[in-house]
């Protein structure tokens, strides 16, 4: 499975210069997710982000606050018209429903709280059948644009879907007058990002209030 960040609800992020998920830019600070969402989580939609400088100690103040570490993250950015084309070969479809679905039969319940209306969702189909996706966020008013939620089902691995519903994502980006693209890639996703032309900016560690037991 391919995923930018992890589907979780709402969250907090330490880094040097954490991905602003409030302005759709990446900014000096701390970011914090809302209950809206996580900005990376396939569906639910970003949070707010106070830029200022955090204390050393604020993961162990996090922790403390009853919050989760997940993995480190490494924020990404790259020039939308850098990001070739997708394959006119694959099917591409831009599809809320689909796309839920997908996030849902990959992490086992469903995502989020609903999808954010300034996002949309494309997904990657073999036979009809979505088995990739991710969503690109196009917050009003800035000049980034995220990607966020990028799943693959396991079998479909390797054959660059992944990679398509990113450069569809950059194309969709850029008809809407985005110039530059970010990330926060996990160790899964990165190198595939950066073989498309995406460069490291920093690196980023989100905390989460732990999931209820079903």
């Amino acid at each position: 499975m391919h995923r930018c960040g992890g589907p979780t609800g709402r969250t907090a992020s330490t880094s040097a210069k954490a991905g602003a998920r409030c302005s759709g830019r990446p900014q000096t600070g701390t970011s914090s997710r809302s209950s809206r969402g996580c900005g990376s989580c396939p569906v639910g939609s970003s949070g707010s982000t106070t830029r200022t400088t955090f204390p050393p100690d604020l993961p162990e103040r996090l922790v403390a606050a009853g919050l989760e570490p997940e993995d480190e993250e490494t924020v990404v950015v790259a020039e939308a018209a850098s990001i070739p084309p997708p394959s006119p070969d694959l099917e591409l479809r831009e599809d809320v429903e689909a796309f839920v679905a997908l996030a849902e039969r990959i992490f086992g319940r469903r995502q989020g709280t609903g999808f954010p209306k300034d996002a949309v969702p494309v997904v990657a189909c073999v036979d009809g059948q979505p088995v990739s996706g991710g969503r690109v966020d196009l917050d009003p008013g800035v000049d980034f644009a995220g990607l966020f939620g990028g799943v693959t089902l396991p079998e479909f691995r390797g054959r660059g879907l992944y990679k398509a519903t990113v450069a569809r994502r950059a194309e969709l980006a850029r008809e809407r007058g985005y110039r530059w693209l970010y990330v926060d890639a996990l160790p899964t996703s990165r190198p595939i990002l950066e073989r498309l032309g995406f460069v490291k900016l920093t690196t980023t560690r989100p905390y989460v209030i732990p999931r209820a037991a079903d």
